[in-house]
């Protein structure tokens, strides 16, 4: 893929040791088959110019839901030593929890849609219990947060933008955040979340909004979808 080798020639200018990057990759459905998988990965690994990736994920389910074809190949790219980590997205609990079931390494996250405007408590839940860390995607879900003026004052309460209490939220509710941005001033902003704590009523405030349950990957858009939570 052509984004891949661009990131990959921006990574051979780093001047840092790959020991201090943590790189992610994803296997898209499409190369879920048995003969695809494991070249798909390297063909990833070759356009990055990497050796190895510190993140494997399943970018979906599989259509069907049948989980342990893909499962058991991302086990063996591991194995192969072509990821130190393996990881999941979109599992829904029962996914979760077969997952746990069937692979005896760490799975170190589970990728979901996760912002404030959604529900995800069932899934919290179920990282709980399953030990699967979940981590947030559409974490901002796509600007529709900002319409909600509850943001825009926590924000001048905090000395803060709307989008760091979003995802101070995120972190507060335990989910690692994902977080996209080709503006280097939203970039640093992104990570300036770690010095400020959003107070108990506050994070109750923000989380009563979930029930607002506006879900942006829905079956419709995505055919790889599951039934969610």
């Amino acid at each position: 893929m052509a984004t891949r080798r661009i990131w990959g020639a921006a990574l051979a200018k780093l001047s840092l040791p790959r020991d201090e990057l943590c790189i992610a990759t994803k296997v898209h459905p499409d190369n879920f088959p048995k003969d695809r998988f494991i070249p798909s990965v390297k063909k990833s690994l070759d356009d990055l110019g990497l050796d190895y990736a510190d993140v494997l994920f399943l970018h979906w389910p599989p259509v069907g839901g049948d989980i342990r074809p893909s499962l058991e190949l991302l086990a063996q790219a591991h194995r192969l030593g072509l990821t130190r980590n393996i990881a999941v997205s979109n599992y829904t609990v029962a996914m979760m929890r077969e997952a746990r079931r069937l692979v005896s390494a760490p799975i170190a996250s589970n990728q979901v849609e996760f912002h404030p405007l959604l529900d995800q408590s069932k899934l919290l839940a179920g990282a709980a219990e399953t030990g699967i860390p979940l981590s947030a995607y559409c974490s901002v879900a796509r600007g529709k947060v900002f319409a909600y003026p509850l943001f825009a004052e926590l924000a001048n309460d905090y000395g803060r933008s709307p989008g760091q209490i979003v995802l101070r939220w995120i972190l507060q509710m335990g989910v690692a955040v994902n977080t996209m941005s080709t503006k280097p001033g939203n970039i640093r902003a992104n990570f300036d979340v770690m010095d400020f704590t959003l107070s108990s009523i506050d994070m109750a405030r923000i989380t009563a909004l979930t029930k607002t349950n506006h879900r942006i990957v829905t079956r419709d858009l995505v055919k790889w979808a599951p039934e969610w939570d």
